[in-house]
């Protein structure tokens, strides 16, 4: 494994936390297995990694292109990992608040719907 796999590996389990990535390493397999090697090197131990943006920040661009893209799946990852990033509801809801108005209506507020859920689960709301 290489280093810049075992640091994603490591930011990955840190942000998502350890129940999601245990579940996820148990559901790897041969043909989901690369897929899932370049999220660890490159989007968690090349971008996460990166000294110019703290993980709060980056968890909430996160949700806004997640809105933006109509991925509600990893947009309830998304809003998990702000919230164990830092982020308080009240910073989750003002970036769905700024995507309604760039992403539009029916995208922003499906944004919300999904955050609804995540906050409720955590006993936020």
């Amino acid at each position: 494994m290489t280093d810049l796999r075992n640091t994603g590996r490591g930011i990955m389990r840190e942000v998502i936390g350890d129940d999601y990535f245990d579940k996820r390493e148990a559901s790897t397999n041969a043909f989901n297995a690369e897929a899932r090697r370049l999220s660890e090197e490159y989007c968690f131990g090349e971008i996460w990694s990166r000294p110019g943006l703290d993980r709060k920040t980056r968890s909430l661009l996160s949700i806004t292109t997640m809105i933006a893209l109509n991925r509600q799946h990893e947009l309830r990852i998304h809003v998990g990992t702000a919230l164990n990033n830092g982020a308080t509801p009240d910073e989750i809801r003002e970036v769905l608040l700024q995507s309604i108005i760039y992403c539009g209506l029916p995208a922003g507020l499906e944004g919300v719907r999904v955050a609804e859920e995540v906050l409720a689960s955590r006993g936020l709301l």
